[in-house]
């Protein structure tokens, strides 16, 4: 999916609204942010510096923030959560931080205010991606930190397929049933053209096992996490089409334990806010060794064309 524009793709409306009504229930249903907020902020312990001023962006239920004082206790002064969803919001701000509602695509934060933001499974909600990324930087102090991770667009790639399977079968149609999220390849242009030095992405993959499929489309529910595409049909599923996706998954991907797979990509991004004290690259041909040398190869001068290996210039090779 190309990024680099923001059309209206996802219903943030619809969004709020099913945070909101998962709020009451999602701690028995957070598992996945909570191991994806750990495997983010692990991240932290190999910056040696302290952050006076720090966001949470997208909180849910302050998960980060608990992260944050068991692994990070001391080194954030001062912690901010915030989240698209007003119950989500109180029920962070039960945690002792601050807590406000706000939209990941209109940020109320003053230019150069925070030391650090992190958002953990929130940002692939966003329409414009690209706005909400220059909303950061610009958010950040110089050499602020940025650290996220968000749902990539290779995930429930089972659920996908049972789900329009069914839909041909018992409705002859198909719907969109899985939101579209982003793509590895597209968030390292973004923290480049947002402004991010440093930028970094990578990316993980999670398995979770479940004994059905409709228990995980209630976890999905239960995280607020269900589908969000405008062109979604709006009408309620078919418990026929649900029971058949569910046993059309059953068949093709469960295991000899009676166990379906569900399969989520990860996409971690990490940028810094520019400034002077930050590694710099070198000045083009100002290196004091040649590459050729460590690799002990023979150097092509610039605008010469190498060739294949047993190729000749002038001479085809034999055939």
């Amino acid at each position: 999916m190309d990024m680099s524009e923001s059309p209206e793709i996802f219903d943030r409306q619809g969004l709020r609204l099913h945070r909101d009504r998962a709020a009451a229930g999602i701690a028995g249903h957070d598992f996945l942010i909570r191991e994806v907020g750990e495997r983010l902020l692990e991240r932290l312990e190999d910056i040696r510096r302290t952050f006076p001023l720090a966001l949470d962006l997208g909180c849910h239920n302050g998960i980060a923030a608990e992260i944050l004082r068991k692994r990070h206790n001391g080194r954030l002064e001062k912690l901010l959560q915030a989240d698209l969803s007003p119950a989500m919001a109180r029920l962070a701000a039960g945690n002792g931080n601050a807590a406000l509602v706000c939209d990941e695509e209109a940020l109320p934060f003053a230019t150069a205010s925070l030391d650090l933001v992190v958002s953990v499974l929130s940002l692939h909600w966003v329409n414009d991606l690209s706005g909400c990324l220059l909303q950061i930087g610009q958010a950040l102090k110089p050499d602020g930190l940025f650290l996220a991770a968000m749902i990539g667009g290779n995930s429930l790639p089972e659920l996908r397929e049972s789900l329009m399977q069914a839909e041909i079968e018992i409705e002859d149609g198909v719907s969109p049933r899985v939101s579209p999220f982003a793509d590895l390849r597209d968030m390292g242009g973004l923290l480049q053209r947002a402004g991010f030095a440093l930028p970094v992405t990578d990316i993980d993959s999670i398995t979770v096992t479940y004994p059905s499929a409709l228990a995980l489309m209630q976890d999905l529910r239960g995280m607020g996490e269900t589908n969000l595409d405008r062109n979604r049909r709006r009408s309620v599923t078919r418990r026929q089409t649900l029971l058949r996706a569910a046993a059309i998954y059953a068949e093709r991907y469960g295991d000899g334990e009676g166990r379906i797979p569900a399969r989520f990509e990860i996409i971690y991004l990490t940028g810094w806010r520019p400034d002077a004290s930050q590694p710099q690259p070198l000045r083009p041909g100002s290196a004091a060794a040649r590459l050729a040398e460590a690799l002990d190869s023979k150097e092509i001068a610039s605008g010469d064309t190498a060739l294949p290996v047993g190729r000749t210039a002038g001479r085809p090779e034999p055939s």
